[in-house]
């Protein structure tokens, strides 16, 4: 989705542009790179799929807010996104608006009274977070996540009528949702399409309303699920769980459960990818005489023999000591060690005396690069 231009670049509005702003630049683009405006133009065409899916994001609040934080990348299911159908998204009202109740669908976006108003809607996206510690997204978890879902109402089965009664087609559009205005211009006579009045654009009235939902048909619940969060997960990737969000209307598919997961930090390791970096404290007779270490790792301390003459900021490595490829489990990543030798401290004055007859016995010869930096002020004071 690298290619795509930023959704408000398209409509050609602010980040903060409220609702009608959006909608002011969609009518405004809509009409003038419609193909019934322009019969034959591809790139007109191009354009138009474009603002359609601009606006379906941005006019959509849950949606919005997942490209505001995330961009593209929301949608692209190759990276952990829900993907988006723009043909889930009504265009109808505003299209009809533009070019009245008749005019030519494209693209899979019906208009004014040709679009079924009882036509299947997919549920809405539910986004969630949960927080897991450095171990469990290495090694994979489970947890409980609790979020509120829309559900149809179980008293009146989605009608939004009481028990015992049923909705009544609405007398005013006859059931259509629409209503068609016509005018006299100097033009010819206008004909516009929008949405019921008395209806709410639904078709049907209800008089006696379902006391649980309000005569809305749904109901927010919360509910609880088991979550199963893979091994090698990182910090700020999201799980999709199809069909877990909101359930749809009139038949429509329910939408996705969209986890975003936070990993905490941890006391020892660092992570890049799949690879995890650490330093290891050695003493100075270690890194000296060379010996073997206790290297932390995510199963547990292994041995490690470092060589004798091992210097501070050494790194060794340990392959498959990492964390496991979140798309492959026969694949780890690797261990990045690093030696910092650490200089003893409250030394006794016999301790003392011992180093210094050491240093004393060792004089130039086994400090090469001591040797070689020396000799730059040997040449400096000829």
């Amino acid at each position: 989705m690298a290619d795509k231009r930023d959704y408000y670049e398209v409509l050609g509005v602010s980040k903060t542009a409220t609702d009608d702003e959006l909608k002011r630049a969609y009518r405004t683009l809509a009409k003038k790179y419609h193909p019934d405006m322009n019969p034959g133009d591809k790139e007109a065409e191009a354009k138009f799929k474009e603002i359609n899916e601009a606006y379906g994001v941005l006019s959509d609040p849950n949606k919005r807010s997942q490209y505001d934080q995330f961009g593209h990348d929301a949608f692209d299911p190759s990276k952990g996104g829900v993907g988006f159908d723009a043909s889930d998204f009504d265009f109808g009202d505003i299209l009809s608006s533009i070019f009245g109740g008749g005019f030519g669908g494209f693209g899979g976006f019906g208009g004014g009274s040709e679009r079924r108003r009882n036509a299947p809607v997919r549920g809405g996206d539910v986004a969630q977070s949960v927080l897991i510690s450095f171990e469990e997204a290495a090694f994979g978890c489970k947890r409980e996540i609790s979020y509120g879902q829309i559900v149809k109402c179980s008293d009146c089965g989605g009608t939004g009528a009481e028990k015992g009664t049923s909705p009544e087609t609405c007398s005013v559009c006859h059931g259509t949702g629409q209503v068609t205005s016509t005018q006299r211009t100097p033009f010819g006579v206008m004909q516009t399409s929008h949405a019921c009045d008395a209806c709410r654009g639904t078709g049907k009235i209800i008089k006696s309303p379902c006391k649980n939902c309000r005569g809305k048909g749904y109901i927010k619940i919360t509910r609880k699920i088991e979550v199963s969060i893979p091994a090698g997960i990182d910090n700020g990737q999201r799980i999709a769980l199809r069909g877990e969000g909101d359930e749809g209307r009139n038949g429509g598919p329910a939408g996705d459960l969209v986890i975003t997961v936070g990993v905490r930090a941890h006391s020892t390791f660092e992570r890049d990818g799949f690879n995890i970096y650490c330093e290891v404290p050695v003493t100075f007779t270690e890194a000296t005489l060379g010996a073997t270490i206790k290297v932390p790792t995510l199963e547990g301390p292994v041995d490690y023999d470092i060589p004798e003459g091992t210097e501070t900021g050494t790194e060794f490595l340990l392959r498959g000591r990492g964390i496991q490829n979140v798309n492959s489990s026969s694949r780890k990543g690797d261990l990045h060690f690093t030696v910092n030798i650490e200089v003893p401290k409250n030394l006794t004055s016999q301790q003392k005396k011992l180093l210094s007859d050491f240093a004393a016995s060792c004089g130039e010869n086994n400090y090469s690069k001591r040797k070689k930096f020396r000799k730059l002020f040997d040449k400096d004071n000829k």
